[in-house]
């Protein structure tokens, strides 16, 4: 037979390289409104919930004890769970019921009927809901910083640009597990390099991120996941108590932490238990709170390609992000998994958080081609960098990101590999070359940069973990090597931890170290020209584009 040459141009689409399955609602294979989710109830005997969305205390599982003992505010519960679902909707949106108001409700809540209020929004609602119920009152945004050879050199030239072009935190992660403590010092430097105050991270074992955490190579930690059926927690050896504890860990050294979780994790490790996935969502989201970490790190993340393949499932990513806010959490709403061929699907994918602004609208925007990114690969990377800045121009979005020059970014990039390479020398560490830094100066991403000694890396890496090196040590070393600029610099982001102020939910650092957090700057939003405005300052910076002409000089 023959074919529609229009079908066959449509078939050749980027888009139809995607999968997609139609719902299988008995298995968790679909996003919302599962005809098997619970439905909402609650009931409460002295001081102790013994009933919750349906299921008798006897029968509650090791997630609804948690939650049950921990994750809701019993002191308006029963009031707020007998409110209407709709009423409790249309407060989530209205601008002239204020956030304040709207998480006294929303925290006495159960995951069943936070769930069943948000479901009843579209997305242009939840939209309006996010830009109402965001923490903090400016949204921030995060990067991935890696590459395939887990070179310390492009690290830390990569941090220093990505700090230039605005990321107020920003993320690492490891090919090889032993790079670990390198790519996290680099991170730090080159980071702080770029801009004073920006807090990193690496993503790596529990135990070792922990360790680094301790040893002050990293200012905060993500990678804490949790997960909304039982079977799926036990199968990673951890319990709520266990990831508490954890949390507890971290702060108790002045760690910025947060949870991550999201939309797809327990169907995709075959425990979904036939519930819908935003569902299970909200149950992690509820043990994030009652954990007491401060935010979460959630948007469906690395298991995007899941609710991505259902309907609705784009929809409900942005429904967990706004689960996360309504329980008073910082909340970095992933777009970071690439998860389409698409372009305009993954521009409409980030829309839904980079329109209304989230506290990080990608926690892991990629900071080099996608080709080094060791996460498996962003919705946006280093390519999009000047797409981004337009939208943002287009739109007057304040999208955490800034316009620069290639000078600026050359300045930076060249200063923080000779930073990082006086500080491997102070250190006693591997050599870094003059050639090397003069590559990583002008590199696009590892395919530019020669190759390093991987054997006598690691061999160092250990030894300097072995010699019991801190970030103390980092900040002796840059003052001899005659960085005092940046040295200071780590040494204000040790002192954050000791006064733990950045602890706060959402916070970030100024580049004179101020934090910034939903404590001193909460989101006041209650309609227009309320809110965070982009300041006029903010505006043309945004509106200075390096691709505008002058139309005066035409």
């Amino acid at each position: 037979m023959a074919r529609s040459k229009r079908f066959e141009a449509l078939d050749a689409r980027p888009v139809n390289q995607d999968g997609f399955v139609t719902e299988w609602p008995e298995v968790g294979m679909i996003a919302m409104e599962n005809p098997g989710d619970p439905k909402p109830s609650i009931k409460i005997e002295n001081g102790k919930i013994v009933e919750l969305d349906g299921k008798k205390r006897a029968d509650f599982d090791m997630i609804d004890t948690f939650i049950a003992d921990y994750a809701i505010k019993l002191e308006n519960a029963e009031a707020a769970n007998a409110l209407d679902s709709l009423e409790i909707a249309r407060k989530l949106v209205d601008f002239n019921c204020p956030r304040s108001e709207v998480v006294k409700i929303t925290t006495a809540l159960t995951p069943a009927k936070l769930t069943e209020a948000i479901s009843l929004l579209t997305v242009v609602e939840m939209m309006q809901a996010v830009n109402k119920l965001r923490a903090r009152e400016m949204p921030a945004n995060q990067c991935h910083v890696t590459n395939v050879k887990d070179n310390p050199v492009q690290i830390a030239a990569d941090a220093a640009e990505a700090a230039v072009r605005g990321f107020a935190e920003q993320e690492t992660t490891v090919g090889i597990v032993r790079y670990a403590p390198f790519n996290a010092l680099s991170l730090m430097i080159g980071a702080n390099v770029g801009r004073p105050g920006i807090l990193t991270q690496c993503a790596v074992e529990e135990a070792t991120e922990l360790d680094l955490g301790m040893r002050g190579f990293t200012a905060y930690a993500e990678t804490v996941s949790v997960y909304g059926t039982e079977p799926v927690f036990i199968d990673g050896d951890d319990t709520p108590w266990s990831k508490s504890f954890l949390a507890s860990c971290y702060a108790s050294r002045g760690l910025k932490m947060r949870f991550t979780s999201g939309t797809g994790s327990e169907v995709q490790m075959g425990y979904a238990e036939g519930k819908s996935m935003l569902y299970l969502e909200a149950r992690c989201l509820y043990i994030t709170k009652g954990a007491g970490s401060q935010g979460t790190q959630n948007g469906s993340v690395s298991c995007c390609g899941v609710p991505a393949a259902v309907p609705s499932g784009i929809r409900a990513m942005l429904a967990e992000n706004l689960i996360a806010m309504a329980l008073d959490l910082e909340c970095a709403s992933s777009n970071d998994q690439t998860f389409t061929h698409s372009d305009l699907r993954r521009v409409a994918r980030s829309l839904m958080q980079f329109a209304p602004g989230t506290d990080f609208i990608c926690s892991g925007y990629s900071a080099t081609p996608n080709y080094d990114n060791m996460f498996a690969g962003s919705n946006w990377d280093a390519d999009d960098y000047d797409d981004w800045n337009i939208i943002q121009r287009d739109l007057k979005i304040d999208g955490g990101l800034s316009p620069v020059t290639e000078e600026e970014v050359v300045a930076a990039r060249n200063k923080a590999a000779r930073v990082i390479q006086a500080l491997f020398r102070e250190l006693g560490l591997t050599e870094i070359t003059d050639a090397e830094v003069e590559a990583a100066t002008y590199a696009r991403g590892s395919q530019d940069m020669p190759d390093r000694n991987v054997v006598e890396d690691l061999k160092a890496a250990d030894a300097m973990l072995q010699r019991g090196v801190t970030s103390v040590d980092f900040v002796k070393a840059l003052y001899r090597a005659g960085f005092e600029d940046v040295a200071q610099s780590i040494y204000s982001i040790l002192m954050q931890r000791i006064s733990a102020d950045y602890l706060h939910t959402s916070a970030i650092l100024t580049s004179d170290f101020k934090v910034v957090s939903a404590v001193n700057y909460p989101n006041d939003y209650h309609g227009p020209k309320t809110g965070y405005q982009i300041s006029d300052e903010r505006w043309a910076q945004i509106k200075n584009i390096r691709q505008a002409i002058d139309p005066a000089t035409i």
